[in-house]
């Protein structure tokens, strides 16, 4: 009769283990691989925020390296707020760049894949299609293209 405890001792000890296991691994899976952030672009030249809104990505821009036009710039605007100049659009060419939503409707498409999604440079004006691939928690790779992928380009992104 005194193997009887010790075998409900052994079985509650396994027990509360394999609870203990279960709800480790429950959170540390618990959240999927996010590009939800603020992120630096290549060389450096902004910080963008990529938020979700109606179960999509956007991003807008946070700050710039250089947030005015330089002194020598060809338009006569040196030293002010860099503006959307460039937009195809002449009635939004007046609107600061800083705090300009750049990215719309980037759709998850896998795991740590989005696609479907719109990318605005306003440094030319142009819009492209886009896709990001989160490479690790820290880097992602932006690819920029029109029409199909491969006529583009990449750039990574760091947290």
């Amino acid at each position: 009769m005194k193997a009887r405890p010790c075998k409900i001792q052994s079985s509650i000890h396994a027990a509360l283990v394999a609870v203990f296991l279960l709800a480790a691994l429950v959170l540390t899976g618990a959240e999927p691989p996010t590009i939800v952030g603020v992120w630096t672009t290549d060389e450096a030249k902004a910080r963008v925020e990529v938020y979700q809104r109606d179960g999509m990505f956007c991003a807008k821009i946070l700050s710039m390296a250089e947030p005015n036009f330089p002194a020598d710039d060809k338009k006569g605007m040196g030293g002010q707020p860099r503006t959307d100049r460039e937009n195809p659009d002449p009635k939004l060419r007046d609107r600061p760049v800083i705090g300009l939503e750049i990215m719309h409707s980037l759709k998850p498409a896998g795991t740590k894949k989005w696609a479907g999604g719109k990318i605005y440079d306003p440094e030319t004006g142009n819009t492209y299609s886009c896709k990001m691939t989160l490479v690790s928690s820290n880097e992602v790779h932006l690819r920029g293209f029109l029409g199909i992928s491969l006529i583009g380009r990449t750039t990574t992104w760091t947290r």
